[in-house]
């Protein structure tokens, strides 16, 4: 899959999980096994697909068709990685979780616009 593709589908997951971190309740027990897997099977898709983001959009960045850097994208992935567990688990602060939310977007919307 191109990364263009790949950018525009890890969007759209990143609105979604900032609807869920917003609209829904948090676990009533996080170690509940249940929950655990209802996690498990709604984040590992996402956690793979950024993964192979990451790799597509360095091999980009080292080619000189994305104008941010390397650490950008890298941190990126990270960011995303904690929204994801922050979103089902609800423990991270509104202010802190708009900041990881609106950095991942900036370079979202960054390489949207440079392919």
């Amino acid at each position: 899959m191109e990364l263009l593709k790949q950018t525009e589908i890890l969007r759209e997951h990143l609105e979604y999980l900032r609807d869920l971190f917003e609209h829904s309740d948090p676990p009533d027990n996080v170690k509940d096994r249940s929950f655990f897997e209802k996690v498990k099977a709604g984040t590992t898709p996402i956690f793979e697909l950024t993964a192979t983001w990451e790799e597509d959009a360095l091999k980009l960045v080292k080619e000189k068709r994305l104008t941010v850097h390397p650490q950008q994208i890298t941190s990126t992935k990270e960011n995303m990685e904690l929204l994801l567990m922050h979103s089902y688990y609800k423990d991270a602060r509104r202010k802190r979780y708009m900041e990881l939310y609106n950095s991942v977007v900036y370079i979202y919307d960054q390489l949207i616009r440079d392919l």
